[in-house]
């Protein structure tokens, strides 16, 4: 007799493997102490109180992309008026959200069953239901872009098989999405959408940290060497740095006062071996950390791969951090990089190797050109990148008139 295979159960198993394979990505890279922390975390996420309000974040997990897309978020919009929660897609009380809410945003979720239900319901009500992205990862078709996929294990490509959300985005009744950079907007609207571009912002608590740490600027020592500094965030990004290691390598040569930070899991080429004394190595450090290094150094880099649909997807952060505490930054020269820095004022765009290494020697040079991009990027950020400083009146009103059906 053939075995009939449940496909409820074959769902909360591949759930289960996924879980499994982000626990172990999360300990192997940020050791097991640190990964350690973050799995306990992604726990206590699926108890946080939601009450009702106006709006409900749904997001897949807890890390940098779910603070900026839903926690973020979250707080212009209630700077701006309205009640908004946030929860992640396994909290057990998920589907008896439906009725608490007028809209829900769903980011980077996993079509589940719970996810799935509360959609459905949301539809029964005639609630909004909007699609959040800030990369590719929705569109399977794109993967092969994705450097990070290549170093997956099998239970993490899992989450990938139909792309994050993919289910949601391609659901008719799905019409309006939120993203972070033009070039995705486009991509969007190739399905049909209506969409709102809703940058990646800082947060109030973020932008308290920076003042102390610009003040605190003010006292690094002048003798020390000068620091460029790539900070990786993830495993994901080794090719993204090649962009830019030449230039680096001649810098570390041409100027023996310099040194390469390198924060986060990122592998170098065997050719920095012999600038051993000048690589300076920081590990996985929480958020709080992480702004107190990028305070402490001289020149930051955001390269990209050039002709890479994923990198062009990328929003500015690693601009606007850097930009927050008044550090300059090289960046490839995408759209988006582009949009952000004006080349020469509030930082540089390098499209060749060559124009790296101009633009990194100019910075290593002269404290004086360092000081005044470091502090006009941190204007650029304080008027355009701040929670409380978002003016994006046309999504707010599309939303106060989701709230008045």
């Amino acid at each position: 007799m053939e075995k009939v295979i449940n496909p409820v159960h074959n769902t909360r198993m591949k759930l289960l493997l996924i879980k499994v394979g982000k626990a172990l990505s999360a300990m192997r890279q940020e050791g097991i102490v640190a990964g350690g922390r973050r799995v306990v975390t992604s726990f206590i996420a699926l108890f946080r109180h939601v009450g009702s309000g106006d709006i409900l974040f749904i997001t897949g997990g807890v890390g940098d992309s779910a603070r900026y897309r839903c926690d973020h978020v979250a707080e212009e919009l209630r700077l701006n008026g309205f009640r908004v929660s946030v929860t992640v897609q396994d909290n057990p009380f998920l589907v008896s959200y439906a009725s608490k809410f007028s809209v829900f945003i769903f980011h980077r979720t996993l079509h589940t069953s719970s996810v799935k239900k509360l959609i459905q319901h949301a539809k029964e009500l005639k609630k909004e239901v909007i699609f959040d992205t800030d990369d590719l990862v929705y569109d399977p078709a794109y993967l092969t872009y994705m450097d990070i996929w290549k170093k997956m294990n099998v239970f993490e490509r899992k989450q990938y098989e139909n792309g994050v959300g993919g289910e949601i985005i391609s659901d008719p009744y799905v019409s309006v999405c939120t993203t972070t950079t033009r070039y995705l907007k486009k991509r969007l609207m190739e399905r049909g959408k209506k969409v709102f571009l809703v940058p990646n912002r800082v947060n109030c608590a973020d932008a308290e940290l920076a003042n102390r740490l610009v003040q605190q600027r003010k006292n690094i020592s002048k003798n020390k060497p000068v620091s460029i500094a790539y900070f990786s965030g993830t495993k994901s990004h080794d090719k993204d740095f090649c962009q830019a290691s030449e230039a680096i390598l001649r810098i570390l040569e041409t100027y023996p006062e310099t040194e390469l930070v390198l924060a986060g899991p990122i592998h170098i080429s065997g050719d920095f071996s012999r600038f051993e004394k000048q690589v300076r190595r920081l590990a996985f450090v929480p958020r709080e950390e992480n702004f107190r290094n990028i305070a402490s150094i001289d020149i930051n880099i955001a390269p990209l791969e050039v002709d890479n649909p994923f990198c062009e997807a990328k929003s500015e952060l690693k601009f606007f951090e850097a930009g927050l505490c008044s550090v300059p930054t090289v960046a490839s020269a995408t759209q988006t990089f582009r949009d952000a820095i004006e080349d020469g004022k509030n930082g540089y765009i390098a499209e060749s190797s060559e124009e790296w290494f101009q633009k990194l020697s100019q910075l290593v040079r002269d404290g004086e050109i360092r000081k005044k991009i470091g502090l006009l990027a941190r204007e650029t950020v304080l008027q355009r990148y701040l929670t409380s400083s978002a003016r994006n009146e046309a999504y707010y009103a599309y939303l106060r008139n989701c709230l008045k059906k």
